[in-house]
């Protein structure tokens, strides 16, 4: 019989490829329509829907739970219960969501793999002050719905201070007009001159919306993941998302045989990627210095 694992997700069927996850599960022996089922359950960017999906998933006795991008989705699954395994893969400080006791032991029944974000967006930050050496004034876009919105102004300012730049938290949450209002107030009121985009998987969901956005204001921005680049964002700086999920994908598979997730330590992203999209820069008039060339994983032309 296949082992039933439930899939809890905050944005939609069409928000990032699966193949990373799927390619981990197969390398530890499952393969999704042979000895694997999965139940995949999509809150469509309706974070408030997560409580029920996975007490749905609990219901359906499914062997692990795993909630990927979402640090909403593991809050919902660790309060709807204490038995099944849950195995998450997001950013984010998980110790101080308070889903896991540390990272090195984890306890209870949630582990999975984070990238930390402290460390991340003071990078983010130094790549987008290389690319606009002029700039006197950033923004930082989260939405305040996310579990780690207070934490993202206190690592932003933190990382601002650091290298001798301001930075303004500018919010928009889950209605596409509310963030097409804000890029036209920012315009407007000339209050920033770059912006870099939260890791919360509503921005990853709107990403063309966002790449219409900054270039119709010509506000240049960066970006966490390598496919909002591809859907037309200037740069990209952030974790291997395919690489992140493979990882998550090999800890269901020791979790099915037999493993405890208390005994897996939560792994810590170690690759992230550089992706430069040359028609956006070209459209913002925008000279890419040769460092960033040379350090990019990827050039779109």
């Amino acid at each position: 019989m296949a082992a039933v694992i439930g899939l809890l997700q905050q944005g939609t069927p069409y928000t990032f490829s699966l193949s990373g996850f799927r390619q981990g599960l197969k390398e530890g022996g499952y393969v999704e329509g042979q000895n694997l089922a999965i139940e995949y359950r999509w809150a469509n960017d309706d974070p408030s829907r997560l409580p029920g999906l996975a007490s749905d998933l609990v219901r359906r006795q499914v062997r692990v739970i795993v909630a990927l991008r979402s640090a909403l989705g593991t809050e919902a699954a660790k309060a709807a219960t204490d038995r099944i395994p849950i195995v998450f893969g997001h950013g984010g400080d998980p110790v101080a969501f308070g889903h896991v006791a540390s990272l090195n032991q984890p306890g209870g029944n949630v582990t999975g793999m984070t990238s930390l974000s402290v460390e991340l967006i003071g990078k983010q930050l130094q790549t987008l002050q290389e690319l606009l050496p002029h700039a006197h004034h950033l923004g930082m876009l989260s939405n305040p719905g996310a579990l780690f919105h207070q934490s993202i102004i206190k690592d932003v300012q933190a990382a601002a201070a650091a290298i001798g730049q301001t930075v303004e938290v500018v919010t928009a949450d889950n209605s596409s007009d509310e963030i097409a209002s804000l890029f036209a107030r920012l315009a407007e009121q000339k209050r920033v001159q770059g912006l870099l985009v939260s890791n919360d998987p509503l921005f990853m969901t709107r990403r063309v919306q966002l790449a219409i956005l900054a270039a119709r204001y010509a506000l240049p921005a960066l970006y966490p993941f390598r496919e909002q680049a591809e859907a037309g964002g200037l740069i990209s700086y952030g974790s291997d998302l395919a690489g992140r999920d493979r990882q998550v994908g090999h800890y269901v598979g020791r979790i099915l045989k037999g493993e405890k997730p208390a005994d897996l330590p939560v792994l810590q992203a170690t690759k992230f990627e550089l992706v430069l999209n040359m028609q956006t820069a070209k459209a913002l008039a925008l000279q890419i210095p040769a460092k960033l060339l040379t350090l990019a994983d990827e050039v779109i032309e």
